[in-house]
């Protein structure tokens, strides 16, 4: 038994789970897939994001606020940056394939048929660093809207057949590593 079996395939269950999601996400919720999945999951948009934090703390009246708001956008960029690196090397080093590889066939497929480069799901990570970069700055009531997100955003990932579950958890793993790691070297750099 090799390791990619246990640590990805968890016996059969990381297929299911997709079946599970893919074939029983109703037809009606498909737009809001599409959105969490190709507009506000994708890291794309990160520049618009960085802008926000750079928006937010050059407009807030308070200095130290500011100075806060500032490192959790150094915290954020520096993050990124290691997360893709790690997306981008995993995918090519893993090549996990796609469900539409291992299916061949798919209930509900949103966009171009991809068959390779599974490992982690990109959307994931990026959904996950912008939530863990907003998490420290925003008020407890906003939280749960956070992991909401974050949540939504794998959903969508299995709901229009682009990736696995072990796909989406690897993404979200990266991307909390990331953010800790940078939280280190920005803290030593201080």
């Amino acid at each position: 038994m090799s390791w990619a079996l246990v640590l990805y395939d968890w016996s059969g269950w990381n297929r299911e789970i997709f079946l599970l999601v893919n074939e029983g996400t109703p037809a009606m919720f498909l737009p809001l897939a599409k959105l969490f999945s190709y507009l506000l999951g994708n890291y794309w948009t990160a520049p618009v994001v960085m802008g926000g934090f750079w928006v937010w703390s050059r407009t807030t009246s308070d200095v130290d606020r500011s100075l806060e708001l500032q490192a959790h956008l150094a915290r954020f960029v520096v993050a990124f940056g290691m997360a893709f690196a790690v997306v981008g090397a995993s995918k090519f080093l893993f090549d996990f394939p796609r469900p539409a590889a291992v299916f061949g066939h798919l209930w509900h497929s949103i966009g171009s048929i991809e068959t390779h480069y599974s490992l982690p799901s990109g959307h994931s990570t990026y959904a996950a660093l912008v939530a863990g970069g907003l998490w420290p700055m925003v008020r407890a009531h906003w939280r749960p809207a956070l992991l909401t997100y974050v949540a939504l955003v794998g959903w969508s990932r299995l709901a229009t057949g682009m990736h696995f579950p072990a796909d989406v958890l690897a993404g979200w793993l990266v991307a909390l590593g990331s953010l800790a790691l940078s939280s280190r070297l920005l803290k030593g750099a201080a």
